[in-house]
């Protein structure tokens, strides 16, 4: 039997990557996005273009928001799996638009699980990200620390995701795993992360912002990387145990549902500074650099403790960050002219 998948975003930098992933593997991928101008539409256009010449994929385009058309779409293609990557991304535009966050994060991850529940899915995955471990300290990150100190609306509504998961995998036995990323960056990035506007910067000659006076740390985490960790969990199905015992040492499944949480990351810490001179060398041009203070609601630091990720899969990302900006600046110049 074919393997028919839903993804949400793919029209998006890591649905997309995902989707052909698959569909290089011959799954039947059927992609949903609403083609928001959150960035450059034209894009996002260009990523679905490159996925309908795969004979495997067809693709709706509407808003999570829009449950009759979600419903349609997911009915039709009557996946064993949904993997919910769509969702209003950005930590610092949800301090100018936050109703944005909730209607796609919130009211549109609802409608999805609705229909997961629904339609009995083997397995539903959805995205949640590092923002949620807010102002935690204690680092490496773990998933089984507590993550109660989001500091904006978007970490805020994807640890609402994460809450809004549990509570239907424990009513309706829905195996759901939740994966949080960490700086994910390559070819076919958003145009609102550093690497894009960075490289966007140096080229033109324009100087580049760097908060907190560069001292910044950040588990870059190169997204093929991302997504092979991710198909790997699509087949890492978590299942209710019959009792807290059973729940293995430094394992986030839950001892009342089949959920679990799960780090994607590169488990490295890299500064800010020496990510930006890695940028200048593969490009042979020195950035004009503009040092600012910390942003609102950022953090100085993200790192991942990817064991649990390597303990389910046996995977765990690897990409140098000097080799994955060769990639992605290769991928820019190209797409660009530049």
């Amino acid at each position: 039997m074919t393997r028919r998948v839903f993804i949400t975003g793919t029209a998006g930098f890591i649905g997309f990557h995902l989707a052909r992933l698959l569909l290089e593997e011959g799954v039947t991928v059927h992609g949903f996005d609403g083609m928001t101008d959150y960035y450059d539409v034209g894009l996002k256009q260009k990523r679905h273009e490159i996925l309908k010449g795969y004979p495997g994929f067809t693709a709706t385009e509407a808003m999570l928001e829009d449950q009759p058309a979600l419903d349609a779409a997911i009915e039709a293609c009557d996946p064993q799996e949904i993997v919910h990557l769509a969702a209003q991304a950005g930590v610092r535009y949800s301090l100018e638009n936050p109703r944005a966050y909730i209607d796609a994060n919130v009211i549109g991850t609802f409608n999805v699980m609705e229909a997961a529940r629904r339609l009995k899915v083997r397995h539903l995955l959805m995205a949640s990200t590092s923002s949620v471990y807010g102002a935690n300290e204690d680092m490496p990150f773990t998933e089984t620390e507590k993550a109660d100190t989001q500091l904006t609306i978007y970490a805020a509504t994807k640890k609402a995701n994460e809450s809004m998961g549990h509570a239907y995998a424990h009513l309706w036995n829905l195996p759901t795993t939740m994966f949080r990323f960490f700086t994910v960056y390559g070819p076919w990035g958003r145009p609102d992360l550093a690497l894009f506007k960075f490289t966007d910067a140096i080229l033109d000659g324009r100087p580049i912002d760097i908060y907190n006076n560069g001292d910044m740390y950040r588990d870059f985490t190169y997204v093929d990387d991302l997504v092979r960790g991710i198909r790997l969990l699509m087949d890492a199905v978590p299942v209710r145990p019959a009792s807290s015992a059973e729940v293995p040492e430094g394992d986030s499944l839950s001892p009342v549902a089949p959920w679990r949480v799960v780090n994607i990351g590169n488990s490295e810490k890299i500064r800010l500074l020496d990510f930006i001179d890695a940028i200048e060398d593969t490009l042979g041009i020195r950035a004009q650099r503009n040092y600012m203070p910390m942003q609102m609601g950022d953090v100085p630091a993200t790192w991942a403790d990817a064991s649990l990720l390597q303990g389910l899969t046996g995977y765990s990302p690897r990409t140098d960050y000097r080799d994955g900006i060769a990639q992605f600046v290769a991928w820019f110049r190209e797409y660009y002219g530049k």
